[in-house]
């Protein structure tokens, strides 16, 4: 019998997982290392729980994975698994990967975040990462002349 590890988010729903789903994760995976109970419970405060469902539809599918599913078969899936209508999403998935140390999951979100800002510009961009423009319109000027290319 696998065990189970519940992770818990602060706004109050909890996820009963596999251990092998929820190893994916570094960061659990030290936390229940030396555990030998056959339940294990976990408060994941930082992440909330849309997001967590989402870490673990990625991460049971990557355990799961059909046996008849090719390497590629997985990269089609990973591809459209990122395309979300709300591109914060993006954004709150790659900070869950990154704090729950999923180093697939991190590198395919950055991937699909660095696709939307392609082509957009600075505006746009601080947009996207809700950045705050803290020049002045004198100090902006002179970083366009400085770097001209940088604004094409």
């Amino acid at each position: 019998m696998s065990k189970k590890i519940t992770l818990s988010c602060n706004d109050g729903k909890s996820f009963e997982i596999d251990e092998a789903v929820a190893l994916q994760s570094q960061t659990i995976a030290h936390l229940v290392k030396d555990n030998n109970n056959s339940s294990i419970f976990v408060p994941v405060t930082n992440v909330r729980s849309n997001i967590l469902e989402l870490v673990i539809e990625y991460c049971k599918k990557h355990v799961d994975g059909d046996s008849s599913s090719t390497d590629e078969d997985l990269k089609k899936w990973d591809t459209e698994f990122v395309k979300f209508d709300d591109e914060s999403t993006v954004l709150h998935l790659i900070n869950a990967a990154k704090n729950l140390d999923i180093e697939s999951l991190n590198s395919l979100g950055c991937k699909r975040a660095a696709e939307i800002i392609a082509n957009k510009s600075v505006e746009e961009v601080r947009a996207f990462f809700n950045i705050e423009n803290d020049y002045t319109p004198e100090e902006e000027e002179e970083v366009r002349i400085e770097n001209p290319l940088a604004f094409y």
